[in-house]
Formats: C-alpha cells, sequence, structure tokens
C-alpha cells in the first residue's frame, strides 16, 4: 500500500491519530479498496473508533496487486506511541510539512512514514508493525430509536464545561430537551462532588429524532477526540442511541471520509433483578471476579493469540472506583478462517462470574465461536455462615 497526501489534509490526518490516541493504546491500518482505515480499541474493550479516508482523500493511493501480496491482505497493528510523536505538534506540520506519503511494505513488516518538508527537507521514519486482524465493531446505528445531530461547536462547548478529570457523563433525552449531566455514582458523598447540568432545546438541533426516552452514561474521554476532530473540519455530529445499556455511537461523515466512535454505556439499576440489587447494597470490600472468556479466531500471524485481545482473567476496572466488572470477549475479527476451535477446550467454562452493580454493557464486539460456547456461572456467596449454622 502507498499513499500520498499533501496540505490541510496531512494535519487531518494527525487529527484522526491523536482521538484515536484517546481510545487505545494500538492502532490498526487497514487498506481497503475504498480507502485507509485507521481503528482503536480502548483496553476495556467498552470504546470502539475508525477513521475511513476515503481514496479521494489522498493524492495518490495505490494497493498492490492480490498476486504482489501473495493473495493475502495487509494485517497491520501498531504502536501508538510510535505514531503518535510524528504527528505531535500539528501547527508545525501545517507550517513547515507540504507532503506525506505512508506506504506499508509488508516484505520487512514495516510501515514507512515520509515528511516533505520545506527547503527540500525529507525525514523518513520506519516502523516495524505487527500482523494482527483488523477489527470491527457490532453495531447497527440505523436500528436506533434515538437520533440527534448537531454541529461539532455546539457538542464541543458543551463538553468543555466538564473538567478533565470528569469520566463520565449522562446524556438524558425526552422529546422536550436535552441535557448533558456529569455523572456520579450512588453513595458518594454529594458534598464533595459538583454537579453540572447542561440542557438544550430541540431547534438547536440540526436532526432531532426521539423515539425512546432514555439517559445513558458513557465515558467522556473517548468523545473528545472526536469532537475536537469534527469541529476542525467543521463537520456535523451524528448520535445514535437506545436505551441505557446499548452501546451509543457517535460519527462524522464526509464526501472524503467517516468517523465513527461506539461506546458502551451504563446499565439501568432499574433494570437489574432483586438478586443483582441486593449485591449492589452489600458493604463488601472491592474483589477481582474470574471471567469465562469465550474462543476467539486466529488473528496474530506468530501464536495464534492477539496481543490486544482479552485473556481469559481479564478483569475490567469501571470508572470512580466501582468494583472490578466482567465482560466478555468483545472482539469481533474480519479474519474467518480461524473462528472456532471446537476441538480446544473452554479454559474459563469453571470460573465464576457474578453480575457486578454498576455494569457497562460491552456487547460492543463479539468473539466468533460457536453458538454452543457457553460457561457455568456460578454466583459468589457473599454472606458467611451463622453461628448456629456452623454448629450443625
Amino acid at each position: 500500500m502507498n499513499c500520498r497526501l499533501e496540505g490541510n489534509r496531512v494535519k487531518a490526518f494527525g487529527k484522526a491519530v491523536h482521538a484515536l490516541a484517546r481510545i487505545g493504546d494500538a492502532l490498526w491500518l487497514d487498506p481497503m479498496v475504498k480507502g485507509l482505515a485507521l481503528r482503536a480499541v480502548n483496553s476495556a474493550h467498552s470504546g470502539y473508533a475508525c477513521f475511513l479516508f476515503s481514496s479521494m482523500f489522498f493524492k495518490q493511493y495505490s494497493l498492490e496487486s492480490a498476486s504482489e501480496q501473495g493473495a493475502e491482505t495487509i494485517k497491520c497493528k501498531l504502536a501508538i506511541k510510535s505514531v503518535l510523536p510524528l504527528f505531535r505538534c500539528l501547527t508545525s506540520i501545517e507550517r513547515n510539512v507540504e507532503q506525506c506519503q505512508i506506504s506499508i511494505r509488508t516484505s520487512d513488516a514495516r510501515v514507512k512514514i515520509q515528511f516533505f518538508c520545506r527547503h527540500g527537507i525529507t525525514k523518513t521514519h520506519n516502523l516495524h508493525y505487527q500482523e494482527s486482524e483488523a477489527l470491527q465493531a457490532v453495531f447497527t446505528s440505523h436500528l436506533c430509536p434515538n437520533v440527534l445531530r448537531a454541529p461539532a461547536r455546539l457538542l464541543g462547548d458543551l463538553v468543555m464545561h466538564f473538567p478533565v478529570s470528569q469520566e463520565e457523563i449522562t446524556l438524558s433525552t425526552t422529546p422536550l430537551k436535552v441535557s448533558l449531566r456529569n455523572y456520579s455514582e450512588v453513595g458518594k458523598d454529594h458534598m464533595k462532588v459538583m454537579n453540572t447540568e447542561m440542557c438544550l432545546h430541540p431547534d438547536e438541533f440540526d436532526c432531532f429524532q426521539i423515539g425512546v426516552t432514555s439517559d445513558v452514561t458513557f465515558c467522556l474521554k473517548e468523545l473528545r477526540g472526536l469532537l475536537l476532530f469534527a469541529e476542525s473540519l467543521c463537520l456535523p455530529v451524528s448520535v445514535h442511541f437506545g436505551a441505557a445499556g446499548k452501546p451509543v455511537c457517535f460519527s462524522v461523515e464526509d464526501m472524503f471520509l467517516e468517523a465513527t466512535v461506539v461506546l458502551a454505556t451504563l446499565m439501568d439499576p432499574e433494570s437489574r433483578g432483586p438478586s443483582q440489587a441486593a449485591e449492589a447494597l452489600t458493604p463488601a470490600t472491592p474483589r477481582c471476579v474470574d471471567v469465562a472468556v469465550p474462543p476467539v479466531g486466529s488473528c496474530e500471524a506468530d501464536n495464534g493469540v492477539p496481543q490486544g485481545a482479552p485473556t481469559v482473567m481479564e478483569i475490567v476496572p469501571s470508572s470512580q472506583g466501582s468494583p472490578g466488572i466482567p465482560t466478555p470477549a468483545l472482539m469481533l475479527y474480519l479474519h474467518e478462517a480461524d473462528a472456532s476451535r471446537p476441538g480446544e477446550p473452554d479454559e474459563g467454562s469453571d470460573r465464576a462470574t457474578s453480575p457486578a452493580a454498576s455494569v457497562i454493557c460491552s456487547l460492543l464486539f463479539r468473539a466468533l465461536s460457536s453458538p454452543q460456547d457457553g460457561c457455568n456461572t456460578t454466583l459468589p456467596v457473599l454472606a458467611c455462615y451463622s453461628d448456629e449454622e456452623e454448629n450443625v
């Protein structure tokens, strides 16, 4: 793959890298016929982002033929720490860089990024990449009952009123208004928490479609990067969401690019059963919960285990100090050759799992496993024996 971009589009590409750096620690480059896709997923697997730059976005965009690639697609995974410094100072790039060329060489597993600057200066960076399948979130935005569309500047001005340390916010919608407020867990000392809420009239939105009244709570960090990206290009931001516990999707679309950020939302406390509510009220110390993860398809070239994929003993901590939350495997890999392994035993089938008091809905990604793959879960004992029962 070889592509070249120039002028302000180098800065736009750099802003996309900045936005993806807020999501996760790895960056997937997925060259396709229609363009170059940049993807990232956060460590908790509750957030996913994809920036697709059309082939028309580049001055030059070409893919190697199937015979030259050996009839294989390019599988490119980079550490975000190695890519972000190249686009760190966007002001300097806008002032000095005239063109940028990106090429992927499968022969030596390298990504070469060249900056052609003023006065004939050329900066060349060679980055080693790891072979890994591209990721894709399982989300259908057209099925969401609620759709909002507003200028990025409007949403950016709303988010600006929340402190940088604010991790989660709640989006509340009714047919009469839309409000954003900071989220604080139940049980915290409200005397030490500053509550911020902003309301908007439906006339402020370019598109206002509310089918279900809902309150969805999601992470703010992943959203800030997309808003900055959209605001720099003066593009509107669309929001697709439904009830609490289901993912929320923020998207930006243009003739030359598409950007999508899918975030998990907190489950509605009222939708939990009595046993879950009793567990939430139990004053137990923070504990780690083992979770059985279904097997995922083969994605790595060396050992068949993706570096960024969740392990069997993965614990996802919630924001603002809530207990550990178990999460299933959330990756849907585009490669389906080794999607299921029926001959291998399920290592996590005997492990215990329990419903969490504050659960992030993690159904953004799905492991390519057979429907029969399941796990027998056993709820942990939260109460000790009494003296009389112990004597018996």
